[in-house]
């Protein structure tokens, strides 16, 4: 029996992920509009200006049950009044499902959130590790002076539900205070 070994179709190396089935998106900060508390801020800042790219794998079609999806995040540092740049935050459509995020540059800190909308946060470094459980929202905040680079793994039927934190936002936020992060 003759055996085929084939080259991946994407690729994860120095903090980048490649391939010819690599989706790559930018969020801009009109993108994220609502979510930050000073809106005089937000206004006055350049609405083109970009927050965060993803680069994403689908190696299976979306709402695939047992299919998993792969991303890096590149989250750019800055601050809109007293708050860091920070990724817009959902909760999955499919509220049970979980994620896996972990730091490969930079430092900043996971915002979670659960229905009782109690909210926690978690340091985010190079090599840092994070469950995200079901039924919890979640958003990454980079409180660092370069660029936050995350990866993510999430089950390819989870979707996505960013209606809620648009109308709710999350019960707390990161604000730089006295030169460093606090979440209040």
């Amino acid at each position: 029996m003759k055996t085929t070994i084939t080259n991946p179709t994407s690729i994860f190396i120095n903090g980048q992920l490649t391939g010819s089935k690599v989706i790559h998106q930018v969020k801009s900060l009109i993108e994220l509009n609502g979510i930050f508390e000073d809106q005089i801020a937000f206004q006055n800042m350049d609405g083109s200006q970009p927050a965060y790219e993803v680069d994403v794998w689908f190696p299976v079609q979306t709402g695939t049950e047992g299919g998993l999806f792969f991303g890096l995040t590149h989250l750019y540092p800055g601050r809109v009044g007293d708050e860091y740049f920070m990724t817009k935050g959902h909760l999955h459509a499919k509220e049970n499902r979980a994620e896996y995020y972990w730091g490969v540059e930079g430092e900043g800190i996971l915002l979670l959130m659960d229905k009782k909308r109690n909210t926690w946060a978690e340091y985010m470094f190079p090599g840092s590790l994070h469950y995200i459980p079901g039924f919890i929202a979640h958003r990454v905040v980079n409180t660092g002076s370069f660029i936050l680079k995350f990866g993510a793994c999430w089950p390819s039927d989870s979707g996505y539900n960013y209606d809620i934190l648009i109308n709710e936002g999350f019960s707390k936020r990161v604000k730089h205070i006295d030169n460093k992060p606090l979440l209040i």
